[in-house]
């Protein structure tokens, strides 16, 4: 199975290796390092698959290009798979397969992480500290403790982080179409929207980007928050509306904010850019704030979760090799 992976870095390329090398099915990998695009799907010839992250553009114009030089799989190393034209795939009878889990207590750990280093401003005291400054004014945070935490989405992670945050004696509330009872029993309340942003001193997100939940978070539900609550988003930058974001945390309705994904990340995260001027003008403004903390993305970023990305998507590949169905795709089989 001779593979494409574009965005490739080099953990990606020694985790992968490391997956292809315990497989059964032969695999040949080239890595690049630029996106998928319309302009990059070229170096897919002589490949009978490309494999994808959550930046590559799979879209129903450059699917066409990669069919067109005999890709016949897109195998997404990634949960998230709203960069792809799955119409298009379908019709062109390409399979599209995902990696629909991987270490949920990556994300939930870095969930909670965020919490508490905007809570107790630890990015700006360790500053402070290595600047010989001990002062303490400025840094004050509250205790978690018996905190209402509204919890945005109950799937793996969702429920980890119930989990974890149970542990820090925190009232918990939920709000999920589908509620669970594994999260019930974790003595999480489910309630509707307006009433978890209404109650909640933190509010943290964790469902998917669908038509549904795009911009979930706009001016309006900002306004609907509790005033000066926190907000954790570790899902999807669509979720939110950065803009009205901004608005919230000048009119300070919004009392802090740590973000790990970002609407328009593609043409930022993964990359360094410390020698360049960055010329997102929300971003830029968001960067200004004293109460917004902001991970590139890094929140799946652990050993775990990366050798699980990888078996899975070196499993996806061999299947494909084979004919086989794996159970992660997201296009019907060939032929129907």
């Amino acid at each position: 199975m001779r593979t494409i992976v574009y965005s490739a870095r080099s953990y990606d390329r020694r985790f992968l290796e490391e997956a292809a090398a315990a497989s059964d099915e032969p695999h040949e990998l080239t890595f690049v390092d630029h996106n998928l695009d319309v302009h990059s799907a070229p170096a897919a010839d002589e490949h009978d698959a490309v494999c994808a992250f959550v930046n590559d553009d799979v879209s129903a114009a450059v699917l066409e290009a990669l069919a067109d030089r005999g890709v016949r799989a897109v195998a997404m190393r990634c949960a998230g798979f709203n960069n792809v034209d799955l119409d298009a795939a379908a019709r062109l009878g390409m399979t599209v397969a995902r990696v629909p889990a991987y270490s949920p207590y990556a994300v939930a750990e870095h969930t909670v992480a965020l919490m508490l280093a905007l809570n107790r401003r630890i990015p700006r005291a360790a500053a402070r500290v290595r600047e010989g400054n001990f002062s303490l004014d400025g840094l004050l945070g509250f205790d978690l403790r018996s905190r209402r935490v509204g919890v945005v989405g109950t799937g793996r992670i969702g429920m980890i982080v119930a989990r974890i945050l149970r542990g820090f004696g925190c009232s918990l509330r939920a709000y999920d179409p589908y509620p669970s009872d594994d999260v019930r029993d974790l003595g999480v309340r489910y309630v509707d929207l307006d009433t978890l942003l209404g109650e909640c001193d933190v509010v943290t997100l964790h469902c998917p980007l669908t038509p549904d939940t795009h911009h979930l978070l706009d001016a309006d539900a900002f306004e609907r928050m509790k005033p000066g609550a926190m907000l954790v988003n570790t899902s999807r930058g669509g979720l939110v509306d950065a803009p009205a974001l901004i608005g919230a945390l000048k009119s300070g309705q919004l009392g802090s904010v740590a973000l790990d994904v970002y609407e328009e990340e593609g043409d930022l995260f993964f990359e360094d850019l410390s020698d360049t001027i960055i010329d997102d003008d929300v971003f830029a403004r968001l960067l200004t704030f004293p109460n917004v903390l902001i991970t590139a993305h890094q929140a799946f970023f652990t050993a775990e979760a990366l050798r699980a990305i990888a078996s899975t998507t070196i499993g996806n590949l061999t299947a494909v090799a084979r004919g086989e169905r794996s159970g992660t795709e997201l296009t019907p089989p060939a032929g129907g």
